[in-house]
């Protein structure tokens, strides 16, 4: 029996979206056109970062940044004590070069495991090297000075403090994990927990570099916006993965030209 027709409740492409999925079925395939999403994606971020970069220059050459991340750090560091410190210190490394990883294989184990699919992986892979691209190439453009040692806690990190990388590289991979769960979890409370938790991760991991004095405010604010901007694209390209295998699995489940026999479709 031939498919219904396609219809925006049951999450199959119509209209435009569904002609230009049937264009890159037939030049790409479902995976090709995931990872030609990822590419052009790739790229708009890259421009996104230098552009972030170009306006950062310029408002930091007025010094209006100072005026504003200079009297917060100070505020800050009056909230300052022993414990709070270590406290604060142990869930920021949760967001860096050794807890970040950790965090993102687990998620990989469970949301492979969950879905049945390695796409998982290779959304959240695709979602830390995006990331980590960014996070390199601000840096390189900027150059920014952290804020003074005196004022931050140890220990004290010594790369260029613009953007944020802890920042950037918690909100694109949680974001995208926050993404998959999303959709693997059926239940409204249950999916508004997880993106309440998820959304307070991001958000205190990067406040947290402002409490520690490793990065100025408007580090991470930038931070959050290039890390979102990535995760959605991200989950651009995963949506255009199954818009296309849907519009394949509708070619494939239609009968042949001049067939009248009707036919039980496939499980």
């Amino acid at each position: 029996m031939a498919p219904p027709p396609a219809s925006p409740r049951d999450g199959r492409p119509t209209g435009p979206l569904r002609t230009t999925a049937e264009h890159l079925l037939s030049r790409l395939g479902p995976y090709g056109a995931m990872w030609i999403t990822l590419a052009i994606g790739a790229a708009f971020v890259v421009v996104m970062t230098a552009l972030a970069a170009e306006i950062y220059e310029g408002v930091a050459e007025a010094d209006d940044l100072a005026g504003f991340d200079h009297p917060l750090l100070a505020w800050v560091m009056t909230w300052r004590s022993p414990e709070l410190n270590t406290v604060i210190t142990w869930f920021t490394d949760t967001g860096g070069t050794i807890g970040m990883p950790i965090l993102a294989v687990v998620a990989i184990i469970a949301l492979t495991f969950s879905s049945r699919s390695w796409r998982p992986a290779l959304l959240i892979i695709a979602a830390a090297l995006g990331s980590l691209a960014m996070t390199v190439a601000g840096k390189n453009l900027i150059g920014r000075a952290r804020p003074e040692l005196a004022d931050a806690v140890p220990p004290y990190e010594t790369s260029p403090s613009f953007p944020s990388g802890h920042t950037l590289n918690a909100t694109a991979i949680i974001a995208v994990i926050a993404y998959l769960w999303f959709l693997e979890l059926e239940k409204r409370a249950a999916r508004a927990l997880m993106i309440a938790g998820c959304a307070a991760y991001i958000v205190l991991i990067g406040l947290s570099r402002v409490y520690l004095g490793h990065h100025w405010l408007t580090d991470v604010a930038v931070a959050w916006v290039l890390g979102l901007a990535w995760a959605a694209l991200v989950a651009l390209a995963h949506r255009v993965f199954h818009t296309v295998r849907h519009v394949r699995r509708d070619r494939l489940a239609a009968p042949a030209p001049g067939t009248t026999t009707d036919r039980q479709d496939g499980p």
